[in-house]
């Protein structure tokens, strides 16, 4: 697809190849060179952006935002900065402490900071500097679930900035706590590597079974949005126990205790089970992440529960003489035991 973006006055194309599961994170990005040239020093961000935001419009009003922070940086470096610039920033920085600077480029343009919550956790804001600067503040790019808005007045400086940045993670710090008990003690199958900004994570449950949740950053001892993945005879009794019992939900404890406790269950251990005893290969290409993501479809009969990425066993069946289609609906065969099978895919042709 070949979606627009206006920023600055100007519009640019871009186009966006997604996977054939249309997952988002797996999506690569082709613009114009000139384009690209602009964004260059914010391909981590995009990137991150991309793996993080639930939908495309939610990521063409991200990009849209990186768009006109890099057009302004770019405009920025043809704009000499006065000899005030410097001697302000330097003593800003000398005031915070060096201690807290992770990164400054060359021409004192970009500034990472490093920070540690009360958790002990480290993270980093990133500062793009005009040459109006302290008169208007920088542009500030973190890694949060959130937006991050700074309030500033042309009397403050990059410490002000600083100490908003370890309100805003105080804020968070329940969030993350849940996020990481989660990381720790149960199976993430996605994401792979999650980011700060990540709310969403896939559980595994059991042989082929899972359930993505989505967490609300700013109320994570709230029941979160639950998806599950598996075979129906696996994955009924859990939506029944959820609905059972989710008036029974604790804000009080973990949420992952109230996840146990909601759904009757104790979630595989990182310290008593591997990852192979639960994740299993696609039947059809043989591996077990197909452009990043885990088999995603079961196979229903209890005897056979065979995995399989969406866009193999979709393929499988559009090759079968005997399947047939209805609208988003394909009808065919489990390709191990000839069991009827129903696929319904968000799998279309770009």
């Amino acid at each position: 697809m070949y979606p627009g973006v206006n920023a600055k006055g100007r519009d640019f194309h871009i186009r966006i190849l997604l996977p054939m599961d249309l997952q988002l994170k797996n999506a690569s990005i082709e613009c114009s060179w000139h384009l690209k040239k602009i964004l260059h020093g914010y391909r981590h961000i995009l990137k991150q952006r991309l793996h993080s935001c639930p939908d495309l419009v939610s990521f063409m009003v991200e990009l849209k935002t990186v768009l006109e922070i890099a057009l302004r940086n770019t405009q920025d470096l043809h704009i000499p900065r006065p000899p005030e610039y410097y001697s302000c920033l330097v003593r800003d920085l000398e005031t915070l402490g060096w201690n807290k600077v992770a990164y400054v480029d060359t021409g004192l343009t970009t500034v990472k900071l490093k920070a540690e919550d009360s958790c002990g956790r480290q993270h980093l804001i990133i500062l793009k500097l005009n040459a109006k600067y302290p008169t208007e503040p920088p542009d500030c790019l973190v890694d949060f679930p959130v937006q991050f808005a700074v309030s500033w007045m042309p009397q403050n400086s990059l410490i002000d900035i600083y100490n908003q940045f370890l309100v805003a993670l105080e804020s968070l710090k329940e969030f993350w706590d849940a996020m990481d008990e989660i990381d720790g003690k149960t199976w993430v199958l996605e994401p792979e590597n999650p980011t700060r900004s990540a709310t969403t994570r896939r559980i595994a449950i059991g042989n082929n079974v899972s359930v993505n949740i989505e967490v609300d950053p700013r109320h994570p001892n709230m029941l979160p949005e639950c998806y599950f993945l598996g075979a129906d005879h696996a994955v009924n009794p859990l939506r029944i126990k959820l609905n059972n019992n989710m008036h029974s939900w604790d804000p009080e404890i973990s949420l992952l205790q109230n996840l146990q406790d909601l759904l009757e269950i104790d979630f595989p251990s990182r310290a008593v089970l591997e990852k192979s005893d639960f994740a299993k290969d696609c039947g059809i290409c043989y591996a077990y992440r197909l452009a990043g993501a885990p088999p995603d479809q079961v196979c229903d009969d209890p005897r056979c529960g065979q995995p399989f990425h969406q866009a193999c066993l979709y393929e499988w069946l559009q090759g079968l003489p005997s399947s047939r289609q209805s609208f988003n609906v394909i009808f065919g065969e489990c390709p191990y035991c000839n069991k009827p099978l129903t696929l319904k895919s968000s799998v279309k042709k770009l």
